[in-house]
């Protein structure tokens, strides 16, 4: 936990809850770190935040804790949350669109253990459209109440698909209204053109994950609103999404699937800050796994194909990140390694902490790549299962390097993390890189994520003359553009610092008029100066 440099001013928190540590780090407008720390997380999270704060603050001193115009935070708790089936809300599943998605039902490919913990009951009515903008059929609004009455006391949440929902999504607001109609107007709703692309099972699981993950989006806003209040930061705070960017603490309550896959992201962001490296792979060691990602650009690189979570496919945003099962708490057994780890108890169960539990630590302490703890207390315990262990790990992070490169041989490997020094000086003949402050990169990368705005509408692609539909295209093109960076300005984004990162186009060439769905993606660093105010 230290201090560096004179801040200047404006200050920003950056935090970052992992399953072992919670990190933080004041940055100052030239993004250098003046303060970190890692402190335990919490059960609850609230005081593992509460700490790191605290500490910041602490180390900054009061003059300038006054000067902190921002805090973002970016966790791993609602992946947690699915990964390990718990705390989560149970939901009532709609579709709208009978007639023509029948041949797949609602979450088929769900893990039975996942659709126990969060599924309340599904149903398929009649509704939806086509991708012309035909509606199939009208809303059953007798269909939705019987079945709200079924799912009435076990229900503690909704979530409502509707086929092409993205382009035309009248029929789920009024599946919306019926179920608070029929539920209480308190009932979280979840709906699915507010979160996911076209592609009907990929944006239904997305929306019933999110509806599923109310409580835990509560829970870290919670604790982040808390921590703030306690410390008297009147500022509005930030969670990270996993593309990268920022949403207000408010906007996570209702779209809490947006932050799986922030640490990640957040992890490559500060391997980028601390080496100014902007194409690296970038290897992130924590308690319970080994994270590998690719900056390209200074940016993580984004997954091609969807983003599996908890065992379910979605069309979320997700950087292309490639997990191994090893962490610095990664418990060896006589005859394996892993799966299982000691996680945030490291410091109570590592050998070389004076625990009873072998750990990667306490083998990458034997083997002399770490310094931690206290390595004589690994004198009278038998040699080959460490020497095993850091076998089995360097084997299986030389064939991930590989994997991840993609055939390149000319990136730099970046190491981060609080385990970075359970890594070898060289994997797959390249040699490993450990920037100054790697232990706190998701912080760092917290800390400087940008804030965005997005906007999506359809653009005529026919029929017509050439060169009217051409400055038809660029006349659409334009306004879109200008949304996108109106409402990332509106969400916080300096104007002069917003520029557009991402335009991408879905042809629907098989619809009675030729169309492009554009979706354009503006981001920017958040403005300095006076706080924004805090939403009620």
């Amino acid at each position: 936990m230290t201090t560096t440099g004179h801040p200047r001013k404006p200050l920003r928190i950056g935090i970052d809850v992992g399953g072992t540590h919670t990190d933080a780090v004041a940055l100052d407008t030239d993004d250098r770190i003046l303060a970190h720390t890692k402190q335990p997380t919490s059960p609850d999270i609230t005081a593992g935040v509460r700490a790191a704060v605290d500490a910041v603050l602490e180390l900054l001193g009061p003059d300038d804790a006054r000067n902190v115009r921002q805090v973002m935070l970016g966790t791993t708790h609602a992946t947690n949350a699915v990964v390990e089936r718990r705390n989560l809300a149970r939901v009532a599943v709609i579709r709208i669109g009978r007639r023509i998605t029948s041949a797949v039902p609602p979450l088929t490919a769900w893990p039975a253990d996942l659709r126990d913990a969060a599924v309340a009951g599904t149903v398929m009515v009649d509704g939806g459209y086509l991708v012309d903008g035909h509606q199939v059929a009208p809303v059953d609004r007798d269909e939705v109440r019987r079945f709200l009455h079924q799912v009435a006391g076990r229900a503690q949440a909704v979530a409502v698909t509707g086929a092409f929902a993205p382009m035309y999504p009248d029929q789920e607001h009024l599946v919306a209204e019926l179920v608070r109609a029929e539920l209480g107007a308190g009932t979280p709703v979840s709906l699915s053109h507010e979160l996911g692309s076209l592609s009907l099972l990929e944006r239904e699981n997305a929306t019933t994950l999110n509806a599923a993950l109310g409580r835990v989006g509560a829970q870290v806003a919670d604790a982040l609103d808390q921590a703030l209040r306690e410390h008297g930061l009147d500022v509005a705070g930030y969670l990270a999404q996993s593309d990268g960017t920022l949403m207000e603490a408010a906007h996570a309550r209702r779209f809490p699937v947006l932050t799986i896959g922030s640490g990640p992201s957040n992890s490559l962001r500060g391997a980028a800050l601390l080496t100014g490296h902007q194409d690296a792979i970038v290897i992130d060691v924590g308690g319970t796994t080994t994270d590998l990602g690719v900056l390209v650009d200074g940016f993580a690189r984004e997954s091609a194909a969807g983003s599996l979570i908890g065992g379910v496919t979605t069309s979320l945003a997700m950087p292309d990140v490639l997990s191994l099962g090893y962490g610095g708490g990664t418990v060896i057994h006589p005859d394996r390694v892993g799966p299982e780890s000691v996680g945030h108890a490291i410091r109570r169960h590592g050998l070389v902490f004076g625990g009873a539990t072998p750990t990667l630590t306490d083998a990458a302490v034997h083997a002399g790549r770490s310094t931690t703890g206290t390595r004589s207390r690994l004198l009278d315990r038998p040699t080959e299962p460490f020497r095993r262990a850091i076998t089995a790990f360097d084997d299986d992070l030389a064939h991930a390097v590989a994997l991840v490169s993609h055939g390149r041989r000319d990136q730099p490997v970046v190491a981060v993390g609080g385990g970075a020094d359970l890594l070898p000086d060289t994997v797959a003949g390249r040699t490993v890189e450990r920037p100054g402050h790697g232990g706190v990169a998701n912080a760092a990368g917290a800390a400087i994520a940008l804030i965005s705005g997005e906007y999506e509408t359809l653009i005529p692609a026919g029929p017509g003359r050439g060169e009217a539909l051409a400055r038809a295209r660029t006349e659409a093109l334009a306004r879109a553009r200008t949304e996108a960076l109106t409402r990332a300005a509106a969400a916080g984004a300096a104007p002069e610092h917003t520029t557009i990162v991402r335009i991408r186009e879905v042809p629907l060439s098989y619809a009675g008029q030729p169309a492009v769905r554009v979706t354009v993606k503006a981001a920017g660093r958040l403005r300095t100066g006076p706080p924004l105010p805090r939403r009620p």
